[in-house]
């Protein structure tokens, strides 16, 4: 599923083509089953002639701000979104499950192989968020925050850095490349973290999601960015592995084990991530 990086990159990628730009409906080719909070004949009517006035993002979700309301995207394991002029064919187009025609002739695209995507319509985000915690690049994220949310979980510290209400944007392959950054075991407990530990981990939070952003995210699946091209960021993973990667750990050598926590696949180094 995209993380942090990936949704980043595709908001960043997609704000010079649709700011400005007005959605003259919305058209989906088959039935939208739960892909949807509304009847597809209600989202075309209430998105018809709604300009697109800025592109954000909250944690792995993207939110377009229109002129009265909101556009909620959340790609899921399978989800793209691209722009290409209206009477192109795109190879994704094979999975294509809603497009928006746009007043100068192109269209945005959502692409589902998987068909687990969401598109919401809602006069505000929240709406439709689940409860989520800050975001971990924001500056205003601080050691001491972190600190202080951290002193009232418990639980071991993989399982709490997948749950969107305690940090926001990190799933499974960030949260395996921070626990590697910062020597700790995933199975270590939250309630067992030193002061010193606690605040190693948030850098390395924050060192996993920006070299990540900085690569335009980890192509490993389905992940394209917009323009069709691949991410970089799974060439440099250090713990994170994908099906048939056997490479070791990049600091000692030693190979990266697997194993299930909270029925995620969990990677780390025996040797510079020591069991609790």
């Amino acid at each position: 599923m995209p993380e942090l990086p990936e949704v980043e990159t595709a908001v960043r990628a997609l704000r010079a083509p649709l700011i400005g730009r007005t959605i003259l409906s919305a058209h989906f080719p088959e039935p939208p089953r739960r892909m949807t909070n509304l009847p597809p004949e209600l989202f075309a009517e209430r998105i018809s002639g709604e300009p697109i006035r800025a592109l954000t993002r909250r944690a792995k979700y993207l939110i377009f701000q229109l002129g009265g309301q909101s556009l909620i995207v959340h790609l899921k394991m399978s989800g793209h979104l691209y722009v290409v002029p209206r009477e192109r064919a795109d190879p994704m187009d094979r999975w294509l499950r809603v497009r928006f025609p746009l007043d100068d002739g192109t269209e945005l695209r959502f692409s589902d192989a998987r068909r687990f995507g969401r598109v919401y319509l809602a006069a505000r985000p929240e709406e439709v968020l689940p409860p989520l915690g800050p975001e971990p690049l924001d500056d205003s994220f601080t050691p001491d925050q972190f600190l202080a949310r951290l002193r009232k979980r418990k639980g071991v510290l993989k399982a709490l850095l997948l749950d969107q209400a305690f940090i926001a944007g990190v799933g499974n392959i960030y949260a395996d490349e921070a626990l590697h950054i910062a020597a700790l075991h995933p199975l270590r407990r939250a309630e067992s973290l030193s002061d010193a530990e606690a605040e190693r981990l948030y850098h390395a939070i924050r060192q996993a999601l920006s070299e990540g952003l900085a690569r335009m995210g980890a192509s490993i699946g389905w992940y394209r960015q917009p323009n069709g091209e691949r991410g970089e960021a799974q060439h440099y993973l250090r713990a994170y592995r994908g099906r048939g990667d056997r490479r070791p750990c990049p600091l000692c050598g030693t190979p990266i084990c697997t194993i299930r926590v909270g029925q995620r696949g969990t990677h780390f180094c025996p040797t510079c991530q020591p069991p609790p």
